[in-house]
């Protein structure tokens, strides 16, 4: 049991203040509570099987850039950052855009007791649809809408992660947003 858990729970900027004293406990408390989050990030970003390459990357590289961290804003968005450079560098190195990988992280059950089974299969054809969409969109609007919605970020936190203005991050949120409704209005009938 590490020296943290004896303490108890402590927030990530105490945490990330400890870290850069070198505290190595304090470290591993953000590493143990940020792992699965950036993987799914980087998931669905579209590093596919090299996410956990770049999870990894992107936590030793934040390591060795904690004393960078200014604590301003969450640990999260900061972290969230490097993994999505550390993504657009697999992207870079991949010299490829076709064929990237959009697969949902986290499959949540609606929670309704005795689901229709008619309901159900039309659910999971509408999500398999948005996800097929949302992987067709130019990559700078696609980790928009991640960080945004499937990560549940802020607009302030996906500019943030993704180092861009605030404004970008709502234009691009709003284009993307457009041509998913109209790419997903084919066809229905009365959209």
């Amino acid at each position: 049991m590490s020296r943290l858990d004896r303490v108890g729970e402590i927030d990530d900027a105490a945490a990330a203040v400890r870290a850069r004293e070198g505290d190595l406990d304090a470290y591993e408390l953000l590493v143990v509570r940020y792992t699965a989050p950036a993987h799914r990030f980087a998931v669905l970003l579209g590093a596919g099987e090299d996410a956990d390459d770049v999870v990894q990357e992107a936590f030793v590289k934040a390591y060795r850039q904690i004393s960078r961290y200014r604590g301003d804003s969450g640990f999260r968005p900061w972290l969230f950052s490097i993994v999505a450079n550390e993504t657009r560098n697999l992207h870079r190195s991949r010299k490829r855009r076709d064929g990237l990988t959009l697969r949902a992280a986290a499959y949540e059950e609606t929670g309704v007791t005795g689901p229709d089974p008619a309901e159900l299969t039309m659910a999971d054809e509408r999500r398999r649809q948005l996800v097929e969409q949302v992987r067709r969109l130019d990559f700078r609007e696609r980790e928009v809408l991640v960080c945004r919605y499937f990560l549940d970020l802020s607009e302030a936190e996906t500019a943030q992660a993704l180092d861009i203005p605030k404004g970008t991050v709502k234009s691009r949120t709003s284009r993307a947003l457009a041509k998913l409704r109209d790419r997903l209005a084919v066809g229905v009938p009365g959209a």
